[in-house]
């Protein structure tokens, strides 16, 4: 696990100031899908951050329909932790809800689509995901604060081939 270097240290304490998280939350990943787009599934603009973006696939919790999610995952191995923090906004993620109800998701990494399994995090595993994704981005702990009438859902992505 790489952690981020000191200039996306900065970068990170800037994006983590509410007034920017506000204003960020509704367009990162409108312009990591574009990159995406552009480089065929291989290069987001949010990897000059330090972070690892991938592309989720899930079944929606209501309608049963296709949705894409543009994530950071917590790599460790071959497992990818998702952290369910919606910038410390209310509610957790659609996502999250999505795979809570169909766990069967497909991950699209480093332009290679491959299917996973979900399934939530609890006890001494949950923390130290939590701690990982922490160590890449300390604003999770900003966004844990923000939520604090929740916890933030710590989501285990395992492949299934």
């Amino acid at each position: 696990m790489k952690r981020p270097n000191l200039i996306q240290r900065l970068i990170h304490r800037f994006i983590m100031l509410k007034p920017v998280t506000a204003f960020f939350a509704t367009r990162t990943h409108l312009i990591d899908h574009f990159v995406l787009r552009l480089t065929k599934g291989k290069h987001s603009l949010s990897e000059i951050l330090g972070w690892n973006i991938i592309q989720v696939v899930t079944t929606g919790a209501k309608t049963g329909e296709k949705h894409l999610s543009i994530l950071i995952g917590v790599m460790d191995g071959e497992k990818i932790a998702l952290i369910g923090s919606n910038f410390g906004r209310r509610h957790n993620p659609g996502w999250y809800y999505n795979l809570k109800k169909h766990p069967n998701c497909e991950v699209q990494l480093n332009g290679a689509t491959r299917t996973y399994l979900a399934r939530e995090t609890e006890g001494e595993e949950r923390e130290t995901y939590w701690s990982k994704a922490v160590s890449l981005y300390a604003g999770y702990e900003k966004y844990k604060e923000r939520a604090a009438h929740r916890r933030i859902p710590v989501v285990l992505l395992e492949p299934l081939k």
